[in-house]
């Protein structure tokens, strides 16, 4: 039975670097791939031609499909939108309506790339870190959130930070299996000496551990703590397992590790059998959108993830990473990477590789 992928390449430089993984996933067709491809509008594209980031119509054909593939979204031209209608927000809402919990970012160094980041080599060669981050709850979901204006004419924001143990454990669930497929070791990562949320996240995680677990190797570690040891220290990490709002941060700043924010995929899946959304972790970059400079490696590793995860691909997963892999040790550069190719011909590089 094929299986089918719906992209949805969305804003900026989005549909630049998907086209390129829609050239590869079309070579994996080429050699007996049983894939079908769709595409829709989503993100700025959208609300300039249906009124709104995401439509019930796009949602539907997300969860119809085995995997999603999403380029970037957002730009300056939709910065007037009303909040709940920004391409974000639409993104937001993707994410709930496929119910897709755990967001597998991973920090991956390839040796060609070194020397790039900014850090020594000794600290990043080889660097090889998941970060498992709960997705659809916490502080950027929770309820009370708005802005409202006080009595007495002050305004205030507020947002609010909430978990429960069912959306701990399935996350820490996800975190647990994929490290038993790798070192057998997870750090999880909160604030629990100031945050009750972060106090119960600590003690459900390790419940979940204790009574499912017992091979893993677990370790609780404070957020602001794992900030300092990721420039430290970043090769005692394996796997990561953490919340919503310290995920997104941790993850970004163990991107940098790594030589350059366009080479990290990432993936987001919830249960078995579900729909996952596959997306690199840039953004849309409009100040390079349209000039064919884009690096579309990130979305090329997306595509990988996708195969590995939701189309039962994981060989060509492997085929994909690996032509990577081979393109950069073969010196092949976007100009983020010091190197001149642009966004086709970097393409065309990784494809030579997939043979």
């Amino acid at each position: 039975m094929a299986h089918s992928l719906l992209l949805l390449p969305g804003d900026g430089i989005g549909p630049e670097v998907t086209a390129v993984s829609r050239r590869v996933a079309g070579r994996l067709i080429s050699q007996g791939l049983d894939l079908e491809i769709s595409e829709a509008l989503f993100g700025g594209v959208a609300i300039d031609a249906e009124g709104a980031p995401l439509s019930d119509e796009t949602l539907a054909l997300a969860l119809a499909s085995d995997a999603v593939l999403m380029g970037a979204v957002g730009g300056p031209q939709w910065v007037d939108q009303p909040y709940n209608n920004r391409p974000e927000a639409g993104l937001l809402k993707l994410r709930a309506g496929m119910n897709v919990y755990a967001n597998l970012r991973p920090a991956r160094c390839f040796a060609a790339l070194a020397d790039a980041s900014s850090l020594k080599r000794i600290f990043v060669e080889d660097l090889d870190i998941l970060f498992v981050r709960e997705l659809t709850g916490g502080v950027y979901f929770g309820e009370p959130r708005g802005v409202e204006t006080l009595a007495d004419g002050q305004r205030r924001g507020v947002n609010t930070h909430v978990y429960t143990t069912s959306e701990i454990h399935r996350v820490a669930r996800v975190a647990f299996d994929l490290a038993r497929t790798r070192k057998g070791e997870v750090v999880s990562a909160e604030k629990s000496n100031v945050m009750e949320a972060g106090l119960l996240w600590r003690e459900e995680v390790q419940a979940l551990r204790d009574a499912e677990y017992p091979d893993i190797r677990l370790t609780h570690m404070l957020a602001d703590n794992m900030a300092m040891q990721l420039v430290k220290n970043p090769k005692q990490f394996d796997v990561i397992v953490t919340d919503n709002l310290f995920g997104d941060m941790l993850s970004d700043e163990a991107a940098m590790l790594t030589g350059s924010l366009g080479m990290l995929p990432s993936a987001a899946i919830g249960d078995p059998g579900k729909p996952g959304l596959y997306e690199p972790i840039h953004g849309s970059a409009p100040d390079i959108a349209g000039r064919g400079v884009a690096n579309p490696t990130a979305s090329i590793l997306s595509l990988a993830m996708a195969l590995r995860y939701s189309l039962g691909a994981p060989a060509l997963a492997d085929r994909v990473e690996a032509a990577v892999a081979a393109a950069l040790d073969a010196g092949a550069r976007t100009p983020d990477l010091g190197g001149s190719l642009g966004t086709a011909a970097m393409g065309d590089a990784i494809l030579a590789q997939l043979g």
